[in-house]
């Protein structure tokens, strides 16, 4: 069974970087998906950015330019260097999965794509 966790969550200052980390076990396919998401109360939970097995890797609009998406595949960890943090993304985030598919879908696709998630890392960014 495939487990997600988290880690690399924190506080930090406007302007200032974090890197988030998903070490994923239990995976048999190198065939992939993965994703970051992040989820504010009452809002939606918002696709961040995601990567598929080929390295093709997609953002949404407010993060481009400031986040990367990455993957160790000898370490199976998914990672989200995140800098030039703003108040506004301040969230829990999600790392996400899907294993046997081929490509991502958009960036925007709701969370129900997705079949494996991890326990969620919340960032905090003050002004």
């Amino acid at each position: 069974q495939v487990q997600l966790v988290e880690s690399g969550g924190g506080s930090v200052q406007a302007g200032g970087s974090l890197r988030l980390s998903c070490q994923a076990s239990g995976v048999t396919s190198s065939i992939y998906c993965m994703a970051w998401f992040r989820q504010v109360p009452g809002k939606e939970r918002e696709g961040v950015a995601n990567l598929d097995s080929f390295g093709r890797t997609s953002y949404v609009d407010s993060v481009k330019d400031r986040f990367t998406i990455s993957k160790d595949n000898a370490k199976n960890t998914l990672y989200l260097q995140m800098n030039l943090l703003q108040p506004e993304d301040t969230a829990m985030y999600y790392c996400a999965a899907r294993y046997g598919v081929v490509g991502c879908p958009g960036v925007k696709t709701a969370g129900s794509w997705y079949r494996n998630w991890g326990q969620g890392t919340q960032v905090t960014v003050s002004s």
